[in-house]
C-alpha cells in the first residue's frame, strides 16, 4: 500500500486496514474526515477536492515518513480523496500501527494536521443558495505549523501559475552533477528542514538559496511588514509590497522561484515563548536576525535543542560569520560573549546605514553553511568567527574556542531589573528639552550632527562610539537626557548608565525625528 496516495473512489477502510495490519502491532489508530452540510454557517450541498499531484504525493509521502520516523511506529498510510464529493463522503483516511496505543495516536495526529498545512490539496465548496467558492487552502494561509487560519476563502489554486501543474518543475542538474551532492544529496536536501530567523537583508539572500536548492521544508520567522527603506537590500520584495507582512510575502515569491518546498510562515517575533517550539520541527536554525536580544534566544535554543546554527551579523561594510555545531568541543555564542550586548549600542543597519550587497553577501555564505550541514559535509575545519570587510576586501578567520566557563545554559535576556519605558521623556519641540532642567548629551557621530545639525544645538556632544571606547565625561551626580537619531542608542545608553550607579539618566523618546527643531 502507498504511503500517501489520491483517490477518484470511495476509500476502502477494510483495505486499508488490513494492509496495516501486523502481529507484532498492538495499537492501530485511524483518523476519518467526512463532508458536512455546512461551512462557517452556510449549508453545503456537496464539494470538490482539488490537487498539485506530483508535489501533493511527494509532500504526503515525505509526511508519513516524518510520522514513522518520529514516533517509532510499524506502518502509517494516508488516503485523500479528489473529484466531486457528496454530503458524508469519507474525504480522508489515517491509518496507524504500531506496538502501543499511544504511538498510533500521536502518529495519526501528526500526520492529518501536517497534511492539512503542507500538502496542496484545495476544497471548492458547492452551497445550497447556488454560490460556489474555493476555501481552506490551508497551505497558502498557514501562520505556522498545525495551527490554520479556519474559514479564510482563497483564490482558486490555478490563479497561482507557480502552482498550477503545467508549470516546469525545478530543475537541480547542475548541483547534483557536483559529486559531494549528487542524487542522494539531492535527497537529502528534500528531506532536509531549515528555520530562518528574520526575511531582511541577511534572511532574504539565505531563504532564495534554500528555496533553489531544493531545501524540503523551510520555516520563515519575521513580524515586520515590508518598508521602503527595506528595498534596496532587500530585493525579495517591490513597492506594491509595502506595508504588507514580510514573511508571508517571502513565502509567496519562493514558490514562484520553487513550488516544491513546504514554507511556514511566522509572522511574529521569535522569542522565549515561542523559539523552542518552532526550532524542535526543524534541521537547523538560520539567524539572520538584526538585534542580539533574538541572536542570544536563538543561540540558547539551538544548545538546548542540540541543533546547529548559522550566525551572521552586518555593521556598514563589514560583517561576521559563525557556526554553531553541538558538539561538547564546539563553542556557542555565549562562549564568545558571556552576556549578549545590549541592543542599540552598536547601531544597526536603520542607524549606521549599509549597501545591499554586503547583507547579500553574508547570507549567502549562511546558505552555503546552512547547505553543507544538511549535506553532511564538513563545515570547517575548525571552530572560527570570520570576519569581513567588502570595503578593504579583508577577510580573517579568528579561532574560537569552548569556553570552560560557558556551561550551555540558556540565560534570561530579559532580566533587567530597569524596564526602558520609564526612562524614555517626550518633549514637543528640542527648544522645551533645551528649557528643562536635564543637561542634553547628542551621542550622534559626528558626521551625523555635521550632516543634520550644522549649528550644533546640543552643547555637550559625546559620541557612542568614544562612550564605547571608555572614554567619558559625564559626572555620576548629573541630571541627563541623552539624545540621538532616533531614540534607540539613547535609550540602551540610558539603560547602561543606570545599570553603573546613574540615579538621573533619560532617553528622548523617538529621537531628535519625533521633536520639532
Amino acid at each position: 500500500m502507498q504511503p500517501f496516495a489520491f483517490s477518484t473512489l470511495p476509500i476502502d477502510t477494510a483495505r486499508g486496514r488490513k494492509a496495516l495490519a501486523d502481529p507484532a502491532c498492538g495499537g492501530y489508530a485511524t483518523f476519518e474526515g467526512w463532508v458536512r452540510d455546512h461551512n462557517e454557517g452556510r449549508a453545503v450541498r456537496h464539494l470538490e477536492y482539488e490537487a498539485y499531484a506530483a508535489l501533493a504525493e511527494r509532500e504526503g509521502e515525505r509526511i508519513v515518513a516524518e510520522a514513522v520516523a518520529k514516533y517509532g511506529v510499524q506502518h502509517a498510510a494516508c488516503i485523500h480523496r479528489i473529484g466531486d464529493l457528496a454530503l458524508g463522503e469519507m474525504a480522508v483516511w489515517v491509518g496507524v500501527s504500531s506496538r502501543h496505543r499511544a504511538e498510533a495516536f500521536a502518529a495519526c495526529r501528526y500526520i492529518i494536521d501536517e497534511v492539512k498545512h503542507r500538502v496542496p490539496i484545495w476544497k471548492k465548496e458547492h452551497y445550497v443558495d447556488g454560490d460556489s467558492g474555493w476555501v481552506n487552502c490551508e497551505r497558502c494561509a498557514q501562520p505556522g505549523e498545525h495551527q490554520g487560519h479556519a474559514g479564510r476563502t482563497h483564490a482558486h489554486p490555478h490563479g497561482h501559475a507557480a502552482m498550477t501543474p503545467s508549470h516546469a518543475a525545478p530543475d537541480f542538474s547542475r548541483q547534483i552533477a557536483l559529486p559531494e551532492v549528487g542524487a542522494a544529496g539531492q535527497q537529502r536536501l528534500r528531506a532536509g528542514s531549515v528555520l530562518v530567523i528574520g526575511a531582511g537583508g541577511l534572511g532574504v539572500p539565505v531563504l532564495q538559496y534554500l528555496a533553489a536548492a531544493g531545501v524540503g521544508r523551510i520555516g520563515i520567522v519575521d513580524g515586520d511588514v515590508v518598508e521602503a527603506s527595506n528595498l534596496h537590500r532587500q530585493p525579495l520584495y517591490g513597492v506594491a509590497d509595502i506595508g504588507k507582512a514580510k514573511a508571508a510575502v517571502a513565502a509567496a515569491r519562493l514558490r514562484e522561484l520553487n513550488p516544491e518546498p513546504t514554507f511556514a510562515v511566522h509572522a511574529e517575533r521569535a522569542g522565549a515563548d515561542n523559539l523552542v517550539d518552532w526550532l524542535s520541527r526543524y534541521d537547523l536554525v538560520v539567524d539572520c536576525s538584526d538585534n542580539f536580544a533574538t541572536k542570544f534566544t536563538v543561540n540558547d535554543a539551538a544548545v538546548i535543542l542540540g541543533k546547529p546554527a548559522v550566525f551572521a551579523s552586518v555593521y556598514q561594510y563589514e560583517g561576521q560569520l559563525q557556526v554553531y555545531l553541538p558538539r561538547d568541543d564546539w563553542p556557542c555564542l555565549r562562549c564568545l560573549w558571556p552576556e549578549a550586548p545590549r541592543d542599540g549600542l552598536v547601531g544597526n543597519c536603520a542607524q549606521a546605514g549599509v549597501l545591499g550587497p554586503v547583507p547579500a553577501a553574508l547570507g549567502a555564505m549562511q546558505a552555503m553553511q546552512a547547505l553543507k550541514i544538511l549535506l553532511g559535509l564538513q563545515v570547517e575545519s575548525a571552530p572560527a568567527l570570520h570576519v569581513f570587510d567588502l570595503l578593504g576586501m579583508h577577510w580573517r578567520t579568528l579561532k574560537a574556542a569552548r569556553n570552560p566557563a560557558c556551561d550551555h545554559s540558556p540565560r534570561d535576556l530579559q532580566s533587567d531589573a530597569i524596564d526602558p519605558a520609564v526612562l524614555e521623556l517626550e518633549y514637543a519641540s528640542l527648544a522645551a528639552a533645551l528649557a528643562s532642567d536635564l543637561t542634553l548629551v547628542d551621542i550622534r557621530e559626528s558626521w551625523e550632527r555635521a550632516r543634520d545639525d550644522p549649528a550644533g544645538q546640543i552643547e555637550w556632544h559625546l559620541p557612542l562610539s568614544e562612550f564605547l571606547q571608555g572614554s567619558t565625561a559625564l559626572p555620576p551626580e548629573g541630571r541627563y537626557l541623552i539624545v540621538c537619531a532616533h531614540g534607540v542608542r539613547s535609550l540602551a545608553l540610558a539603560v547602561h548608565l543606570r545599570s553603573l550607579g546613574y540615579a538621573a539618566v533619560y532617553s528622548l523618546a523617538g529621537g531628535l525625528a519625533a521633536v520639532d527643531a
